[in-house]
């Protein structure tokens, strides 16, 4: 209920309520009207779908007080004084001949049951961690579309997400690690590269809201810092010798230590050493060194104070992120969207890359704007999916273990008290109906008893039950 400010109209925001409260409860995944079959909503489907294309909201409004929400209703994990985030990209196979930001991806993933190239939409996410009861949550906070559109964004905001996956992602982390002061971000290492260092330079200016933690390839090469000059003429150099970080792995002084690392106690073997990186940055970074078992890894921070096994720690929650996918693609189906525009060119799966692209052609401003009302759409569903992850993960974090929350479902390996977000979706949605019956002045039961035309009393009474 507290994002009714964010809505210029009530009628958008009883949608807004509406759609999440369905993803949350529906049982099946069979587009938006998935949502009307869930709470009995037998009119109006035109109202619903209008919501996503709505003017009565904007996606920045909207994420600044879901970021606020989380901030103060989930035990956060933090380093310090900085909640720890994470970063990723996650690609979705969509075929729609005229859905915007549709492009071929290349799939990263070795799993032999996913196509080597796809077309589809690929977004960034971001989230931050909350943790109880040894139980870790990656909740999402925003999640943007970030290839495909810089066109799309051209034509309004010249400098709208124009810049790289890479770039755009360290640009959607800033926007959200502000709403928490400061920040520290995890990330794999596809996310070292010097225009990334270069944007967070940019975004922290004199301050350091955010700092990142990821990782290095094997081949990374990196640079000690130059000797004092000595006096001949010429321009002072920037950088000294050239040290290989593979070769550290054979040479260095390793320390060693328990830790506890993935949910188990590990031996590991670590080096830290502060050195520069990045062709013509030359950033001083420091780089941890990591051997346990059989794995080698090289991780780096632009946080010059912190420990080495601090980093090699943080790092291990990094796949939090991967784990959130995962449910919001299986448990609440986020990906599940099918907004196109007529106005947007025939996608063209043969087209060269020599050959013009097709939505630059587009030069009316009304077909311009109504294509831009899709990616709207698009971005305004994922959001809405993002609200009922963070839903699901909160309601866990904060009633697992109680009266209420007591017996939940079986379940033949019961590893955690906290439940996860599929055990707390199981709940709702067979228990949701009988909850809005128990708290019929519920402001949420008012609503969807308005969209139905009768009240939640009236349609789920004894008798007509």
């Amino acid at each position: 209920m507290g994002f009714r400010s964010c809505f210029s109209r009530k009628a958008a925001f009883e949608w807004f309520v509406v759609i999440v409260l369905g993803l949350l409860v529906r049982t099946d995944h069979l587009g938006v009207s998935s949502v009307m079959r869930a709470l009995l909503l037998s009119s109006d489907y035109m109202g619903l779908i209008g919501f996503f294309r709505s003017s009565a909201w904007t996606l920045e409004t909207l994420t600044t007080k879901w970021c606020l929400s989380v901030k103060g209703n989930t035990t956060l994990v933090k380093h310090g004084d900085s909640v720890v985030m994470v970063t990723d990209g996650v690609k979705k196979a969509k075929e729609g001949r005229r859905m915007p930001g549709v492009k071929r991806h290349h799939q990263e993933s070795e799993n032999s049951s996913k196509a080597e190239y796809i077309w589809g939409h690929l977004f960034g996410g971001v989230g931050v961690l909350a943790e109880k009861a040894g139980k870790c949550f990656c909740v999402p906070l925003a999640m943007r579309l970030q290839d495909g559109v810089k066109t799309i964004f051209e034509w309004d905001e010249p400098e709208e997400r124009q810049g790289s996956h890479v770039v755009e992602s360290i640009k959607l982390a800033y926007q959200t690690a502000v709403h928490f002061t400061k920040a520290v971000l995890l990330m794999d290492r596809l996310y070292l590269t010097v225009p990334a260092l270069r944007t967070l330079d940019e975004l922290n200016g004199n301050g350091q809201v955010m700092q990142i933690v990821t990782k290095a390839k094997r081949n990374c090469t990196a640079y000690q810092e130059p000797g004092t000059r000595t006096g001949k003429p010429g321009r002072p150099r920037k950088r000294g010798a050239t040290v290989k970080l593979a070769d550290l792995f054979e040479t260095a002084l390793f320390s060693t230590a328990k830790i506890t690392l993935y949910g188990q106690r590990e031996d590991v073997r670590y080096h830290c050493v502060d050195l520069l990186w990045g062709q013509g940055l030359y950033k001083k970074l420091r780089f941890v060194l990591v051997e346990y078992g059989s794995t080698r890894a090289i991780l780096v921070t632009t946080d010059l104070t912190l420990e080495p096994l601090h980093i090699i720690q943080l790092y291990g929650k990094r796949f939090g992120i991967e784990v959130m996918f995962r449910e919001m693609k299986q448990v609440v189906c986020a990906f599940g969207y099918r907004f196109w525009s007529k106005y947007m060119p025939k996608l063209n799966r043969f087209k060269k890359k020599t050959d013009p692209d097709p939505i630059e052609q587009v030069i009316s401003p009304r077909e311009q704007k109504r294509i831009k009302l899709a990616v709207k759409a698009i971005e305004g569903f994922m959001f809405c999916a993002v609200v009922t992850t963070g839903l699901l993960q909160m309601a866990s974090l904060r009633f697992s273990g109680t009266d209420e929350l007591a017996n939940l479902r079986f379940l033949r390996t019961n590893r955690n008290l906290v439940a996860s977000e599929a055990t707390t979706a199981d709940f709702l949605r067979k228990n949701f109906i009988s909850l809005l019956h128990r708290q019929p002045d519920l402001p949420i039961n008012q609503i969807i008893s308005a969209k139905q035309g009768a009240t939640i009393d009236n349609a789920y009474s004894d008798d007509a039950a």
